[in-house]
C-alpha cells in the first residue's frame, strides 16, 4: 500500500514526519466515505524519535467528512500529545497504537448536517423504532433549524401506519450534555394540536434515549463532550477522545 501511495520510492523526498503524516492522514480519509479536506500532521522531535516509534504530537483536521452511515460533520479536530505507534504498520500503510491514547476534540455540524442526519436511513431506522398507539411511524420531511435564541427546532411530517393522514411536528428544544456522553434536548416547546404534541413528547424521549455517544463511536474508542455551543447556525461540540486502538471499520450500525 505504500507503494502505492508515495510511488515505488515511497522515501524519496519524504520526512520520516512527513511520510507518517501521509500514512495516517490517508488511513483516517479510508473511514469516511467522502471527505472535501483531511490534513494529518504528525509532530517529532527530533524526527529519529520515530523510529522507536515514539510521537510528541498528532493533530488531525477534517473537512466536510461523510461517514458510511450517512450522517456529515462539517468539520472535526482532534489534537493528540506524546502517541506511541507501531512504526512497522506505517510501511504497511496503517496506524497501529502501542498503547492507548486521548485527544482533545472539536467537531462541529451546521444546520445542513442536522437536517441530512435526521433524514438518513441510518437515523430514521432508529426513530421508527417508535411506536405511537400501536402504529409504526413513518417519518416525511424532516427539517432541523437552529433558531436566533440558541434552540433546536425539529420539525417533521409523521404518518401512522399506511395512513395517508400527516401529524405536523414542531418542537423546539435546548441541548445540554449528561454524563459526558449523553446528548438531551431539555426545556422542550411543541406547537401543533394536542395529537401533535403527544406524539412530539414520546418522540423527544425516544429520542434522548438514543443520543449516547458510546452508539455512535467508531470501534476502539470513546467519546466525551464537555460542552456544546450554538453559534453561526452550527453546534459545535468540545470534549475528548480515548482511542484504545486506531479505528479499522466503518462505525457502529
Amino acid at each position: 500500500m505504500v507503494s502505492s501511495l508515495f510511488g515505488s520510492k515511497p522515501f524519496q523526498n519524504q520526512s520520516g514526519d512527513a511520510l507518517v503524516s501521509k500514512v495516517a492522514g490517508t488511513a483516517i480519509a479510508a473511514l469516511f466515505k467522502k471527505s472535501e479536506k483531511v490534513e494529518a500532521n504528525v509532530r517529532a522531535e527530533p524526527v529519529t524519535k520515530l523510529l522507536q516509534g515514539s510521537v510528541d504530537g498528532f493533530d488531525f483536521i477534517g473537512k466536510g467528512m461523510l461517514m458510511y452511515n450517512g450522517l456529515r460533520i462539517e468539520n472535526m479536530e482532534l489534537y493528540l500529545q506524546a502517541v506511541a505507534i507501531d512504526i512497522g504498520a506505517i510501511f504497511a500503510g496503517q496506524v497501529q497504537l502501542r498503547r492507548p491514547t486521548s485527544a482533545s476534540m472539536r467537531v462541529v455540524l451546521t444546520e445542513s448536517d442536522l437536517t441530512i442526519s435526521f433524514n438518513t436511513p441510518f437515523v430514521v431506522e432508529k426513530l421508527q423504532r417508535l411506536q405511537y398507539q400501536g402504529e409504526c411511524l413513518n417519518f416525511h420531511q424532516t427539517q432541523v433549524n437552529l433558531t436566533p435564541d440558541k434552540r433546536i427546532q425539529i420539525l417533521s411530517q409523521v404518518s401512522l401506519g399506511n395512513s395517508d393522514t400527516t401529524i405536523a411536528l414542531d418542537m423546539t428544544a435546548s441541548v445540554q450534555v449528561e454524563e459526558r456522553r449523553k446528548i438531551q434536548f431539555i426545556e422542550v416547546s411543541y406547537g401543533g394540536d394536542e395529537k401533535a404534541v403527544d406524539l412530539g413528547k414520546e418522540l423527544i424521549n425516544h429520542v434522548n434515549n438514543l443520543l449516547d455517544l458510546d452508539k455512535f463511536a467508531l470501534e476502539g474508542s470513546q467519546l466525551r463532550v464537555d460542552r456544546i455551543r450554538l453559534q453561526n447556525q452550527e453546534v459545535v461540540f468540545y470534549g475528548s477522545a480515548q482511542i484504545d486502538q486506531f479505528p479499522s471499520g466503518k462505525g457502529k450500525k
